[in-house]
């Protein structure tokens, strides 16, 4: 005879890993949407050039502003969501980001760089509180041992929205017969993004979410170390600043380098090019994610740091075509960096994971020193030997992978 009674609720268990579930869901879906933000980023850096007639150098300031606001959002949201918990961390970025967006209507009316600088640095201090919140809350939406590869898939779709940039980008911005087409669908692009933002902020208001923050404390319990006596933390903050740098700067100059070395090769071309790089990055997510089931994550970031090395030296010999290839080759092996760098900094970090997480994120002002002096390296030299520059931070994460695999 059953002994099942249709009105009884599930165990506590099973509501548990339901709702974990439909969070990670919730949350992976922000990542899509910085990702589509940062995709369009490399892309406006030579529409910029073109339309505003700014230098490789004065565009690499939308790379200073974008992630300089990472720098100034990152406490002040860690400090909000230790009181008011990750979902008011998630509601204030996409707040910011919706305005952002719509700052772009008169920006473009404008047509004032200084004005578009503006724009992206709202939107930048919206994706760095979406950051702080989400990155960390992903990794702790489960087991501890699960926490790289939990991230590593959520960032996968991070590399979708990079892969949808550029090829939206490419088709609106570069193919207008005069600078109203292009101004009108410059306008329209950021319109219709702050609309699906406010549409995902809506959602996330109506739904409950996990509060973690008692968990975290239970952590601290074990381990009585303050934040910065967390050797890996603070290794993965110095890291973390160095990758950062190095992922913007392939990506800030990666249309001009394509145009300057494939013969005939149009801007919108090079942007669609992009586009292939970023789908390579996703690709290398989804299938390093899969591979970490079976690699420990740390020997797979040291593998990929020093192929990457490797393929930024080609880079900079200028080779026809050939260095073309490497450079979209570096975005696959760069996919797993910032993911697994961050949760292996702030893993085990217990109710310091909130300001771990701010501080990982404010090492993302690497993105914005790193592309100014490329492009200065670019306008007093060449775009290929302002590739050694990206190359110096692939060390860095090597040394970084390989001292923590020292230790396991």
């Amino acid at each position: 005879m059953s002994t099942k009674h249709p009105n009884v609720a599930a165990p506590p268990f099973a509501r548990e890993v339901t709702s974990y579930r439909w969070a990670l869901i919730l949350v992976t879906c922000l990542f899509f949407l910085w990702g589509l933000s940062y995709g369009l980023l490399d892309v406006l850096n030579k529409h910029f050039q073109d339309t505003l007639h700014v230098t490789k150098a004065q565009s690499g300031l939308l790379q200073s502003a974008y992630f300089g606001a990472y720098f100034l959002i990152a406490l002040p949201a860690g400090f909000l969501m230790d009181k008011y918990g990750y979902k008011a961390g998630i509601l204030l970025g996409l707040c910011l980001y919706a305005t952002g967006a719509v700052l772009f209507m008169p920006a473009a009316a404008a047509q004032s760089f200084q004005f578009f600088l503006f724009a992206l640095f709202v939107i930048a201090c919206g994706l760095g509180c979406l950051e702080t919140a989400a990155n960390p809350y992903a990794t702790v939406l489960g087991e501890p041992a699960g926490a790289e590869r939990r991230l590593n898939l959520a960032q996968s779709f991070n590399g979708l929205g990079q892969f949808f940039g550029p090829l939206i980008g490419g088709a609106l911005f570069f193919s207008g017969a005069n600078s109203t087409d292009t101004t009108q669908s410059l306008q329209m692009t950021y319109l219709v993004i702050a609309a699906l933002v406010l549409l995902v902020a809506i959602l996330i208001a109506r739904t409950p979410l996990p509060d973690l923050r008692e968990q975290e404390v239970q952590v601290q319990q074990h381990d009585h170390k303050t934040l910065w006596q967390h050797r890996e933390f603070v290794a993965g903050v110095i890291t973390q600043f160095f990758y950062v740098g190095a992922q913007v700067g392939v990506g800030a100059f990666f249309i001009n380098y394509v145009t300057e070395h494939w013969a005939q090769m149009s801007s919108q071309q090079a942007a669609y090019l992009l586009s292939i790089a970023m789908l390579s990055f996703m690709f290398g997510r989804f299938f390093s994610t899969w591979l970490m089931g079976r690699i420990n994550a740390q020997r797979l970031l040291l593998v990929y740091a020093l192929i990457n090395v490797g393929l930024c030296a080609l880079v900079a010999l200028g080779l026809e075509g050939v260095s073309v290839v490497a450079l979209v080759a570096m975005f696959f092996f760069m996919s797993i960096m910032f993911p697994t760098l961050f949760a292996m900094g702030v893993k085990n970090l217990g109710p310091h994971t909130k300001r771990g997480s701010s501080f990982m994120i404010m090492a993302i002002v690497g993105g914005a020193l790193l592309p100014y002096v490329m492009g200065l390296v670019a306008d007093h030299s060449s775009t290929a030997v302002a590739y050694l520059l990206p190359m110096g931070c692939f060390v860095i994460v090597a040394v970084y992978a390989r001292g923590a695999l020292k230790k396991n």
